[in-house]
């Protein structure tokens, strides 16, 4: 377990905890309330009960929040080579593109475990994991 904790209390503001949840790249935090949990906070959360119910939030394009680099793997890829792009770019899913380069699906960890191997979604999610705690340990 990761003995450093990263919470937040009931009156802080959802920006310091999407700020938190960027800065310590997490996806998620307990809620407390003295030193009691009460609560967790996800980015699902964020999204799903604050941006979709915020009209102030709406003026906002896709293109201004989005992240810019964009990882793909080709269709004829082997399940081996997209998990292993996944594992050297640190992502969970995975744009599949045709020859043309146009989209024609999205690969996941959790297809791949589901589908394919265990073993080998373990292992793209161990290199994860790893460069997540190089560079926490950087950030502390």
């Amino acid at each position: 377990m990761s003995q450093c904790v990263i919470s937040v209390q009931r009156p802080d503001t959802i920006h310091k905890a999407a700020a938190l949840m960027h800065m310590h790249d997490i996806g998620s935090l307990p809620v407390i309330d003295g030193r009691d949990p009460v609560g967790m906070l996800t980015d699902r959360d964020l999204v799903l009960r604050v941006l979709c119910s915020d009209p102030q939030t709406s003026a906002l394009t896709v293109g201004e929040i989005m992240s810019p680099q964009l990882i793909t793997c080709d269709a004829h890829q082997s399940v081996t080579e997209a998990a292993a792009i996944m594992g050297d770019a640190q992502i969970r899913q995975l744009l599949v593109v045709d020859d043309a380069g146009e989209p024609v699906g999205m690969l996941s960890l959790g297809d791949i475990a589901e589908h394919v191997s265990e073993k080998l979604a373990g292992q793209a999610l161990g290199e994860i994991v790893e460069a997540r705690r190089k560079r926490s340990n950087v950030v502390r």
